[in-house]
């Protein structure tokens, strides 16, 4: 079995647009949530999101193939992220050959496009829909592009679990590295849902929080007695997985290795948590069951991001499940949210918050959770409250709990 690292990241997100930028922003505890100014809130009882601003679609166009007016927004924004960790690991995929794959994630990829086509074809008839719109809302349609974009020839697919998807994505990446299926792979997730369609079935089954319209930057509040829904955003992140031999090979410097994961099924409701967090443990566990670790032994020095979403159910049931897992421990760890300043990239989040467990290992630098300011009697763990922290942590974990009951932990260690 070969050792995974990952040694490039690449990013389109409500806080920044690139790795530097976001990791200042995380690091500093600046919110990217605000009013939306993309589509017509006027009717809708949330209006805030987090938005990614600032990019210019044209730049996805690196060669014939990929062109923007021809792709939905989530694909744009797949292949911005992965312009910038493929040039950070500083390889050609072409190089690799088919030894070199793309798997992204993503839990509604095309939807923008769905809602926008479906609109045509009422207000204009058949002839009013875009001969684009298949490749642009099917899920494979980002990875398809990146591998489009880049010329990656081995395996290319997407991962949909919802907010696990890019925790998967991720999983599945490591795991053909690890077998020694492929050398190299561009993973991670993608999203882009805030439109009229996904705010309005959100809120209406009361998952986003309404309370915070005149005050966005306060509405992400995770582990706060306050907290009573997450903030809907958007962006994408987009990882390179490299073999040892590979990373050995090339001489290059990793950011981290990956170690184990875990991920399992809730079984138990179609949107809300297992209140007893058993799906959520299992997948913890079996993490560091895969590392060979003592959860309870290195609690002491490792970060959690955790999924943190800033709804009632899922922070409480999430804190039940670290108390499980490292038992006593559990006092000793260090926990955020990054969500509190990003809002929820679907998706997308769990590679935004491997970018964070990435990126404070590597700095020794854990990014808070901002707006906590009441705590919860159910939530009474260290959750960094509001301000970063130096702290040189030797491993990290990320938690991702989905609607549908999907659940992965991905392990990382410090290099």
């Amino acid at each position: 079995m070969q050792r995974v690292f990952v040694t490039g990241i690449g990013v389109v997100s409500p806080v920044g647009n690139s790795r530097a930028e976001v990791w200042d922003s995380l690091t500093h505890g600046r919110s990217g949530i605000s009013l939306i100014q993309n589509i017509n809130t006027e009717d809708l009882p949330v209006k805030i999101a987090g938005e990614v601003r600032g990019i210019d679609p044209a730049a996805v166009e690196v060669n014939e193939k990929v062109i923007a007016k021809r792709m939905d927004r989530s694909s744009i924004f797949a292949v911005l992220a992965a312009k910038e960790a493929v040039a950070d690991a500083k390889i050609d995929p072409r190089e690799f050959g088919d030894r070199c794959g793309t798997i992204i994630g993503s839990g509604l990829s095309g939807l923008a496009t769905m809602e926008e086509q479906t609109e045509n074809i009422i207000k204009r008839g058949p002839r009013g829909v875009s001969v684009f719109t298949i490749p642009m809302i099917m899920p494979n349609g980002p990875p398809a592009n990146v591998s489009l974009a880049f010329n990656i020839t081995g395996p290319c697919y997407t991962t949909a679990s919802a907010c696990a998807s890019s925790g998967h994505s991720i999983i599945a990446a490591y795991e053909a590295v690890r077998k020694g299926h492929l050398d190299a792979v561009v993973t991670g997730g993608t999203e882009s849902i805030i439109v009229r369609l996904a705010i309005a079935a959100f809120a209406n089954m009361k998952a986003l929080t309404k309370k915070f319209n005149d005050n966005p930057t306060a509405a992400s509040r995770p582990f706060d007695d306050g907290r009573d829904g997450f903030v809907i955003a958007e962006g994408s992140v987009i990882l390179v997985l490299e073999s040892e031999e590979s990373v050995a090979k090339r001489g290059v410097k990793p950011y981290v290795e990956i170690i184990g994961y875990g991920d399992t099924a809730d079984s138990y409701h179609i949107v809300q948590p297992d209140v007893e967090a058993t799906g959520a443990t299992r997948a913890i566990n079996a993490a560091f069951a895969m590392a060979k670790l003592n959860p309870e032994e290195v609690a002491g020095s490792l970060y959690v991001n955790a999924h943190g979403t800033s709804t009632k159910l899922n922070d409480a049931a999430e804190t039940k499940a670290l108390k499980a897992v490292f038992g006593e421990g559990a006092k000793k760890l260090q926990i955020s949210s990054t969500k509190s300043m990003t809002g929820h990239l679907i998706g997308a989040a769990g590679a935004l918050e491997s970018l964070a467990c990435s990126l404070a290992l590597q700095n020794s630098l854990l990014p808070p959770t901002i707006n906590y300011q009441t705590p919860d009697p159910e939530c009474d763990l260290d959750y960094i409250p509001n301000e970063a922290r130096k702290s040189a942590v030797k491993f990290a974990l990320n938690n991702s709990l989905g609607f549908g009951g999907h659940n992965t932990s991905i392990l990382f260690k410090k290099v």
